[in-house]
């Protein structure tokens, strides 16, 4: 169901946000693409936009002059995963060559959050959920439907998430090249070898995707918004998708997904 009603299970992807520049540009830009709700936070959560689709939140946008003194990470949207337990994670990240970049942190009453990355490079967070257990509406037009990693190194990125966060790899059925990350034989997001087509400084990073209803009519919606388009839309074993940028340069796919069959 797209209302998320019951708890994240450890190490599924559960939030999303990006630290923009210009939040109030941002917030506009999503509003335009996706009807999103959202303004600036109180000032004890750094102003943090909570926004928020039919009601249910649906991602969060910061901006980074909430960062202080401390240089605003590039504008790229961070997949948060699911834990039980934010220090015992931590300790996984680091005992499997992982990278600490914010420590486990008290946000409020909400949960406790990290932010890391894996041996191979890719920036994500994880985040112990109390109040706040995460996205309250996924998989429908405008929400978040998938996560996936793309990487220098596909088989140390398997090894460490399989023993950072429980995730397991696993080939894609038709679909060369790619992976699925599963909790418990359910999959939860996906991996593939950084293309070749990929630019030069790209390196390994997670791609977040939201479902929309008409892809290509999103994309009309992200150019109008002033965002680019990185690749066109094209069909592909999933439904039809696109990747493109938002204004201030944060990257996301969208995805019509072909519909379920029994």
């Amino acid at each position: 169901m797209p209302e998320v009603t019951e708890p994240y299970q450890p190490g599924t992807p559960c939030w999303i946000d990006v630290v923009a520049p210009d939040q109030a540009a941002a917030l506009d830009f999503y509003a335009q693409v996706f009807g999103w709700e959202g303004r600036p936070g109180p000032p004890e959560t750094g102003g943090y936009a909570l926004c928020t689709l039919r009601g249910k939140p649906v991602a969060g946008i910061m901006s980074a002059e909430a960062m202080g003194d401390q240089p605003p990470p590039p504008p790229v949207w961070t997949s948060y995963f699911s834990t039980s337990d934010a220090d015992a994670t931590l300790q996984a990240v680091t005992r499997n060559g992982g990278t600490v970049f914010t420590p486990a942190v008290e946000v409020m009453n909400l949960g406790r959050m990290l932010v890391a990355a894996d041996p191979t490079g890719a920036v994500f967070g994880v985040w112990e959920p109390r109040d706040f257990p995460g996205a309250g509406l996924v998989n429908e037009p405008g929400a978040l439907i998938w996560n996936e990693l793309n990487t220098t190194d596909p088989e140390a990125a398997a090894a460490f998430y399989q023993a950072a966060l429980g995730l397991v790899a696993a080939p894609m059925e038709g679909a060369e090249d790619y992976f699925s990350l599963s909790v418990e034989g359910r999959p939860v997001g996906g991996m593939r070898p950084l293309g070749e087509g990929a630019p030069p400084d790209a390196g390994s990073h997670w791609l977040v995707y939201f479902a929309v209803a008409d892809t290509d009519g999103t994309v009309a919606k992200v150019n109008s918004a002033g965002g680019t388009v990185c690749r066109e839309p094209f069909d592909m074993v999933a439904g039809r998708m696109a990747v493109v940028q938002d204004p201030q340069g944060a990257a996301f796919a969208l995805i019509a997904p072909e519909p379920m069959t029994a």
